[in-house]
């Protein structure tokens, strides 16, 4: 892939969405978010979902300029209808809403309803984490994932994640899909033609298949069997069941469904650090976990025990400092937009790539 500079990417992705309606600040925002799952390596919640995003705007799937509409509230919590809004867009407004009431009370909880696909939940974990806040999250998705012992898509891949602040330069990061890979590594295998190991995915009989097409058409299969299933339940119930989106296969599919809306749910608990125990002191905690983790007998052949979110700081470092990889099909289909909307932005070539000394850009972390 070639990479680009992030200002350029950053500028290009927030004047697009400004060209079909979407307010200044969030166009920012959405161009922030997308463009940070890039910098730290989540390419399937990247820049390569701004298309579709734009379709579903164009088509009135998403209200580009949608009102965040609280419905309820009770002590520190609260219910929230996105507004059938851009996922990202409004779930940093209702984080920003979390966090003087975290502050307030120690803790602050939220649903929210009528939303979107948005993008990696770390981003959100990470932002509270910089806040010395630690948050749980959670959203269900459109359907691609089968209960333990079926093969009908019921669940999304119903990903959970938190962040832990740290003393050191990263956060300690959870992030995970409930299903066995996120559901973005089979379409990215479909869009650059290549198979997916076999035990990923199964067809619409049931059975084992390689064919990402097949396996998109099918079920993904849950993370460590009745386990994944089960936590993808919790997922269900936290943010589908909870807030009052849709559930199961009532969740709006992004691209087999052009002419329905998502209704995709989130579950927020934000927790203050501070409420329960000195921030330095749960810091300086983390960081002993740290080294004692890493100070562990390593198994044969392995050179470095990692900890949740180092590999994607690193990346994230490598690619600040080289620009972001975009996808020739991402590539493409900015450029059509860019014709489309008559916008004078442009991606510029990441000139860092080409003075770089030779192996920084092919690190393996």
């Amino acid at each position: 892939m070639e990479r680009y500079s992030i200002p350029s990417v950053q500028l290009l992705v927030a004047s697009i969405a400004q060209k079909v309606g979407v307010p200044a600040n969030d166009a920012s925002i959405l161009a922030d978010s997308l463009v940070d799952a890039d910098i730290h390596g989540v390419g399937t919640h990247g820049v390569s979902r701004l298309n579709i995003y734009i379709r579903r705007i164009q088509r009135g799937l998403i209200n580009a300029n949608a009102e965040l509409t609280v419905q309820r509230s009770s002590g520190a919590v609260v219910v929230v209808d996105a507004g059938n809004g851009l996922g990202q867009v409004q779930a940093c407004k209702v984080l920003d809403m979390l966090v003087p009431l975290a502050k307030t009370h120690g803790v602050a909880a939220a649903t929210i309803c009528n939303s979107q696909h948005f993008g990696a939940l770390s981003y959100y974990c990470n932002k509270a984490a910089q806040q010395n806040m630690i948050l749980l999250a959670t959203t269900n998705c459109e359907p691609a994932m089968s209960p333990e012992g079926a093969c009908e898509a019921f669940f999304g891949t119903n990903p959970v994640a938190a962040s832990f602040p740290a003393g050191k330069e990263f956060p300690i990061k959870i992030d995970l899909a409930t299903s066995l890979i996120a559901r973005g590594r089979i379409i990215e295998a479909r869009r650059s033609g290549t198979r997916i190991p076999e035990g990923w995915a199964l067809d619409l009989s049931g059975n084992p298949t390689t064919d990402p097409a097949e396996a998109l058409n099918g079920t993904l299969l849950t993370m460590a069997g009745a386990k994944g299933y089960a936590l993808a339940l919790l997922v269900e119930v936290l943010s589908g069941v909870l807030s009052g989106s849709a559930v199961g296969p009532a969740v709006g599919s992004m691209y087999k469904e052009v002419s329905v809306k998502q209704n995709v749910g989130h579950f927020f608990c934000l927790l203050n650090i501070a409420a329960l125990m000195d921030v330095d002191t749960f810091k300086s905690r983390i960081d002993q976990m740290v080294v004692r983790i890493k100070s562990c007998r390593k198994r044969p052949g392995v050179k470095e025990i990692l900890v949740p979110g180092e590999r994607s700081h690193r990346r994230a470092k490598e690619n600040q400092a080289l620009g972001i990889g975009l996808s020739k099909q991402t590539v493409d289909e900015l450029e059509t937009l860019v014709r489309e909307l008559k916008i004078d932005s442009r991606l510029e070539p990441s000139r860092a790539v080409e003075e770089s000394p030779v192996g920084v850009g092919s690190q393996q972390v």
